[in-house]
């Protein structure tokens, strides 16, 4: 049986992709988080209309998109990809909300908010066609649970340790040995 090997540098099965995250929303939370995903082994698509909360430099595996029309990003965006809103608008993650949930190819979906805003969100989600069934595939408020802290690093911190466990499953489906039901003897 041949082994299960990860590439050094992307952490990614040999010859597959890097996870690819899009995030969208530059405000501090963002940052916190770009600073975290610097360092994993993702590819990373950093979404905002507001060009100015760019910094100068970013990670090497990060990319920029400063564009008036984010819900084409979530058009383009691959399959498998990690889609994480945290803009600084209610209405534009409704509609980025509304336009992921459309997709049925993401691999992980999360927003940034509370309890309440989830419901109020399920509520229109529901309304505009996407099926109740699918609802629990939005991830919010985002990251592991348990982490209470409201302050953008620690917020950054439960999400990329919710990535993390996305990307560890990513690995363990892509190391799973096939097993092939017994056959009797004849």
């Amino acid at each position: 049986m041949k082994p299960c090997v990860f590439a050094p540098v992307s952490g990614s099965p040999a010859g597959a992709a890097p996870l690819h995250v899009v995030l969208f929303g530059a405000g501090h939370v963002g940052h916190a988080l770009v600073t975290l995903l610097g360092a994993l082994p993702c590819v990373v698509q950093w979404v905002d209309a507001r060009d100015e909360c760019f910094p100068d430099e970013v990670p090497a595996n990060v990319q920029i998109e400063a564009t008036d029309t984010p819900e084409a990003i979530v058009d383009a965006a691959p399959p498998g990809a990690c889609l994480l809103v945290m803009t600084h608008n209610h209405a534009l993650d409704f509609a980025l909300a509304e336009r992921i949930m459309r997709r049925t190819d993401f691999r992980y979906f999360g927003m940034i908010g509370s309890k309440t805003k989830r419901v109020k969100f399920e509520r229109r989600l529901i309304e505009r066609g996407v099926e109740p069934e699918r609802l629990h595939e939005m991830v919010c408020p985002i990251g592991v649970p348990g982490i209470v802290d409201k302050a953008p690093s620690s917020i950054a911190v439960a999400v990329c340790a919710q990535l993390m466990q996305v990307l560890s499953k990513r690995r363990a489906a892509a190391c799973a040995v096939p097993r092939f039901p017994a056959t009797a003897e004849r």
